[in-house]
């Protein structure tokens, strides 16, 4: 039979005075055991011994208490939960005051290091057992009166709830799921108090642009008195006060984001008070202005700057990543999970967030950077085929424009030392801010780089309509001063509010002409441009690989040894190899191989011998298909001498009466082997010329005329002669 919830429970207790026996409920006031729990205080800053000392002990008197409360049985645990309240200050003292991991403290001692990580676990487990209402099959409580329990005696809050997920919720993710869910679930009154507790949180945001003296728009807007004070800026607020709003909008926007990892049922509540439209509003703001103000500020420690750097870019982050999961769980899970049938009121109210978004241009651009936009809509063109392509394409065609058209330069560098991985908004915005030495400038943000081009030349346009009889070089440098927002200069002028500076300069001054120093150099073009040794179009350039002459500790031996160009180029004039390797015998079978007559014998009865059969004639290139140079070769082979067996008396220089006979008797046995006559009768040259030739001459000349088209082509004289007669050649 099972036990009865620990709510109907009755148990007997004894009168200590009288030893009377009396029955009472067994979560009842008069249950609890005497004990005081202390406050929590967060560790020292400084080692003192005294300070030590005491947080060492005060820690340690938590830590004893909590576990003596954790072994108690389950009623009496409940007793003391519901009706201690030194135990309930001392678990809300820990939330509200336990360092969290993006404060600006020093690493602890490793004795206060220990203490503090086992009074964590404690905690965690004490709160963990708080938010269980059934343990076992003995020991459990009515679902209802829990949640009624948790909510009447403020257990649980949805300020509490917070401070659980930011300080446990990594590497407890699955546990606090389970843990935060069921509380939500068993008491569904912290719904309403999570949708009471929205307004308080956008004014948390609101407040924190009041203190920085950002202005932003708001319902209630009172115009300033002429005697009140003026208002600070980002860059001349006290630095402590900045340090304080840092840190007070870095813990918010990461308590808020643990929350809705933890917990992501809370963005559609989040949601039903327009939260993304003023956080990205917000976003948009504030970012620019602090950016600008950590950039330009003189600081007398950079460690000041560097850790203020790093807290603006981890709120950032996680600034976007809050408005992913209200937009993942609002509009895209349910699509996906097929939560409902008609899935085209969250297509609706997609499409509906991202074009209200396209008013904040710099949020849009860096929050397309990290969850790209068009891939959200691809999905849901797979999902809903009657996807309205209009508004799509009107939606990509304005996040395109927002990121083609204006620029927004984001803080680019941290020094070497300071950087964290974590911060960056993306790997490709610290590879592009690295200079020729290969580390980061100092601090580079929203304006470090100016407009140039036509964009910048659009943003002096949208002033200079509204003030003509301004120069484009005074414009351009109000736009400098204000982080190139042209609302903010119009805005600026309007009021008469410009920085003493620029209320000093001419308003007429005209803009100057940016003169390239080497026309010719932007200009060229060879083969060598954009090399790696090309300097004209990059900074650094390897030296190891330039070098005069041999190299320095290389010997001649080793410069000749060295064939790694001809290992280089062996694979590349291999490819030119048109050897066939296919008919190496190595054992497989060829196809195209003719096996028709494998099986007869062929030639095996003939008288012929086996080595006729075998032999074979050596090949000869045909005669209709030898080369003329060929040819000539072997004319040439003809002509040549044989060797004599007998070795010849090697001549050093031999008789040219001898060569010219041999070359005589060659020439005429080719002649008679060839069939040619060879005249050889000197009639035909004559005798000198003025002294009359011969009869024998002048028929031999003749003849020789008359006959000499037959070889070469010495008819020109007939041909012409013969196109003449035919009047093909005017005479």
């Amino acid at each position: 039979m099972p036990s009865l919830p620990l709510d109907e429970l009755q148990v007997d207790k004894k009168d200590s005075v009288t030893g009377k026996q009396s029955t009472l409920p067994a979560l009842h006031p008069g249950r609890i055991v005497s004990r005081n729990f202390v406050i929590y205080i967060p560790p020292p800053a400084s080692c003192a011994p005294a300070l030590l000392e005491e947080f060492l002990e005060r820690a340690g008197f938590i830590t004893q208490d909590l576990r003596w409360l954790l072994g108690q049985p389950h009623d009496l645990f409940w007793c003391q939960v519901i009706f201690d309240e030194s135990l309930q200050k001392c678990l809300d003292s820990f939330l509200s005051s336990a360092p969290r991991k993006y404060d600006s403290h020093s690493p602890l001692h490793s004795s206060m290091q220990k203490v503090q990580d086992e009074l964590h676990h404690v905690v965690f487990l004490t709160l963990l057992r708080m938010s269980t209402h059934k343990e076992s099959k003995d020991c459990h409580i009515t679902p209802s009166v829990f949640g009624e329990i948790l909510y009447n005696n403020y257990l649980f809050d949805i300020p509490k709830l917070l401070d659980i997920c930011v300080l446990f919720g990594k590497g407890n993710i699955s546990i606090l799921q389970k843990m935060i869910g069921n509380i939500f679930q068993q008491q569904p009154n912290y719904y309403q108090d999570l949708d009471d507790s929205v307004p308080t949180l956008l004014q948390v945001f609101n407040r924190i642009l009041e203190i920085c003296g950002i202005q932003h728009d708001t319902t209630c807007a009172e115009p300033q008195k002429l005697e009140a004070q003026k208002k600070t800026t980002p860059i001349d607020m006290p630095e402590q006060e900045l340090e304080d709003a840092l840190l007070y909008l870095c813990d918010t926007s990461s308590t808020l984001w643990a929350f809705l990892e933890v917990f992501p049922f809370a963005s559609q509540t989040l949601q039903k008070h327009d939260f993304l439209s003023k956080i990205s509003s917000f976003y948009e703001m504030f970012f620019t202005e602090l950016e600008t103000a950590v950039m330009k500020r003189k600081f007398k420690d950079k460690s000041v700057q560097s850790g203020l750097w790093k807290r603006l870019s981890h709120s950032r982050r996680k600034m976007l990543e809050i408005c992913h999961n209200i937009i993942s769980q609002t509009c895209l899970q349910p699509i996906l999970e097929h939560r409902t049938e008609n899935i085209q009121p969250f297509v609706e109210d997609f499409l509906q967030i991202l074009t209200t978004l396209l008013t904040e241009r710099r949020f849009l651009c860096e929050y397309d950077e990290l969850y790209p936009v068009a891939e959200d809509v691809n999905l849901l063109k797979q999902v809903s085929p009657s996807l309205d392509e209009t508004r799509t394409a009107y939606l990509l065609h304005g996040l395109q424009s927002v990121q083609t058209d204006i620029k927004i330069f984001k803080a680019c560098a941290i020094p070497p030392e300071q950087k964290n991985p974590g911060d960056a908004l993306s790997e490709s915005e610290s590879n592009r801010t690295q200079n020729s030495n290969g580390h980061e400038p100092e601090c580079a943000g929203a304006t470090a780089i100016p407009f140039t081009g036509v964009e910048l030349d659009s943003l002096i346009s949208q002033v200079k309509d509204l003030f003509p009889d301004l120069g484009e070089g005074f414009i351009l440098c109000c736009l400098e001063e204000y982080g190139f927002n042209p609302e903010k200069v119009i805005n600026n002028l309007l009021e008469g509010n410009l920085s003493p500076h620029l209320q000093g300069m001419d308003h007429s001054m005209p803009r100057k002409e940016i003169v390239d120093p080497c026309p010719h150099v932007s200009s060229r073009s060879n083969v060598f441009a954009n090399d790696e040794f090309d300097v004209f179009s990059r900074d650094v350039v390897d030296t190891s690989r330039i070098w005069k002459g041999r190299r320095k500790e290389e010997t001649a031996a080793q410069v000749l040894a060295d064939k790694s160009v001809i290992l280089a180029q062996r694979d590349r004039y291999a490819q030119y190899n048109m050897i066939s390797e296919e008919h190496i015998v190595d054992g497989d079978y060829d196809d195209e191989y003719d096996d028709t007559y494998d099986g007869n014998q062929v030639g095996a009865n003939d008288a012929d011998s086996d080595d006729e059969l075998i032999s074979r004639r050596p090949f000869t290139i045909p005669q209709v298909l030898r080369s003329r140079n060929r040819e000539e070769e072997d004319d040439t082979d003809e002509l040549e001498e044989p060797e004599e067996e007998t070795a010849k008396t090697d001549h050093f220089v031999q008789d040219p009466a001898v060569l010219r006979e041999r070359a005589e008797a060659r020439r005429a046995t080719y002649y008679a082997r060839k069939g040619f006559r060879q005249d050889n009768n000197t009639v035909v040259v004559g005798t000198s010329k003025g002294q009359g030739q011969s009869r024998e001459t002048t028929q031999e000349r003749r003849k020789k005329e008359a006959n000499k088209s037959a070889r070469a082509n010495h008819n020109r004289r007939f041909m012409a002669d013969k196109k003449r007669n035919k009047g093909m050649i005017p005479s």
